[in-house]
């Protein structure tokens, strides 16, 4: 994947939230998940700040308030937590920190795992902006992280169902974020023609 030059850095925090992980249990495969695709989507120099938390929704709060407020992250991703068990608190943490809600991104998401499994109707993603930046809860399976953020394709590549982060690029526009590059082979981001800038390779 090529970076862009003429693009500016874009910091990142990537938090997967598990109670097991986080203490050694068993490996944790939402960083990598999560790491992996958007290296492979975003054309930017990225700056990561991963975290890996236990399922506490003060400490969710508390991770997601430093990622924006101390460590200057444009998007913040988690992962886990979202379903309808008691450990499961990241969407109320998100909305504990939230200046304001996105719902739309949860709605498409779980449009698109409904493709795959009925009882994703279960899942709890919502998103949030808290100042400068947009924080999205993404689902706890690699599998899942990567089908809603890239949406789905059919045989010959199409797509047919647009994954979320299409519009990510743009919402970061419109809070006063840095320009977002994707890389069309994996997601075309989506702007107005009078938004788009002219990108050097």
């Amino acid at each position: 994947m090529t970076v862009a030059s003429g693009l500016d850095a874009v910091r990142i925090g990537v938090v997967s939230v598990s109670d097991r992980a986080s203490t050694g249990v068993y490996e944790d495969k939402g960083l990598p998940a999560l790491q992996d695709w958007l290296g492979r989507a975003i054309r930017n120099p990225i700056s990561w700040v991963p975290r890996l938390i236990a399922d506490e929704r003060a400490l969710i709060a508390d991770t997601l308030r430093e990622l924006v407020d101390d460590a200057d992250c444009h998007l913040v991703l988690t992962t886990g937590g979202t379903g309808p068990a008691p450990r499961d608190v990241t969407p109320e943490a998100t909305l504990d920190v939230a200046d304001k809600e996105m719902p739309g991104f949860g709605e498409q998401m779980r449009q698109i795992s409904l493709r795959f499994v009925p009882t994703a109707i279960l899942s709890r993603q919502t998103a949030v902006i808290r100042k400068q930046a947009l924080i999205l809860n993404l689902p706890g399976q690699p599998k899942s992280i990567a089908e809603t953020l890239e949406g789905l394709r059919d045989a010959e590549g199409r797509s047919i169902v647009p994954g979320i982060f299409a519009a990510v690029p743009y919402c970061i526009d419109l809070i006063g974020g840095p320009y977002i590059e994707t890389d069309p082979r994996v997601c075309e981001a989506f702007r107005p023609k009078s938004a788009r800038r002219v990108v050097q390779a």
